[in-house]
């Protein structure tokens, strides 16, 4: 009998550790901005925190300028509406606004900049209406947003605006889709340099369908890294469009 309440009583201890684990309502990287955030960018709407929504970014960012980001939400697929991230304590903190359609999987890797150390966060919003947010905390020595373009340094960099470089890599059932567009992605937080800035993109199939919609902002590292996961074979193509106007089209097999 003993042994039987060790057993039920460890039982109890282990689902009650569990239930605090993935506690909702408890904010996994407790930040004092995220009462503002959840009005600012999510408009007070119902959410919970959702270990499901994965961020993956190193706990030091070496470069503050180019700090890999993935955000992963596949537990949702076939569900996922919009997919939001920002850092909370950057000065620019809006990251992209994702709207993965039909024939790509709620998955986007991207490099962001990083002015201090501060939390991450992913809001995805379900097809119910509830926003599941994933956040991690990134550690850095900071300058990212204020540092120069080292873009702006290299000899020739208006001839490559908008120059594409990418591959298609197959995996189990879908592909991976990465790619580099050439832009300085321009802040507008460096002295005499105005905000210029990739600020829309568009994923599009072979039969010229849309797969993704992205809205993108200065937070995003100059010479942007992008990558999706598509399902389903053929061409893709992708639109760019950046705050000056110009438009950029690139097709990747």
């Amino acid at each position: 009998m003993k042994w039987q309440r060790r057993c039920l009583l460890a039982c109890c201890l282990s689902l009650a550790a569990h239930a605090a684990a993935v506690d909702p309502g408890k904010d996994p990287v407790p930040s004092v901005m995220w009462a503002f955030y959840h009005k600012q960018m999510l408009g007070d709407a119902p959410f919970v925190f959702d270990e499901r929504v994965k961020l993956l970014a190193p706990p030091f960012a070496e470069d503050a300028r180019q700090v890999p980001l993935e955000i992963d939400a596949r537990a949702f697929k076939g569900d996922v509406v919009r997919i939001l991230a920002w850092a909370e304590l950057n000065p620019l903190p809006k990251i992209v606004d994702f709207q993965p359609l039909s024939g790509v999987l709620p998955w986007l890797s991207i490099r962001i900049r990083v002015e201090q150390a501060t939390p991450l966060r992913a809001a995805v919003l379900t097809r119910d209406g509830l926003w599941h947010v994933g956040s991690t905390l990134i550690d850095a020595a900071g300058g990212g947003c204020t540092a120069p373009s080292v873009v702006r340094t290299q000899p020739g960099w208006e001839e490559r605006i908008g120059e594409v470089l990418g591959g298609r890599y197959p995996r189990q059932d879908f592909s991976r889709l990465r790619v580099q567009v050439a832009h300085p992605m321009d802040n507008g937080m460096v002295g005499g340099i105005p905000e210029f800035f990739i600020n829309h993109a568009q994923l599009r199939d072979q039969h010229d369908q849309p797969l993704a919609r992205l809205e993108l902002f200065p937070a995003v590292s100059e010479n942007p890294s992008l990558g999706f996961d598509i399902e389903g074979a053929g061409q893709t193509r992708l639109l760019l469009r950046d705050n000056s106007g110009n438009q950029f089209d690139a097709a990747i097999p």
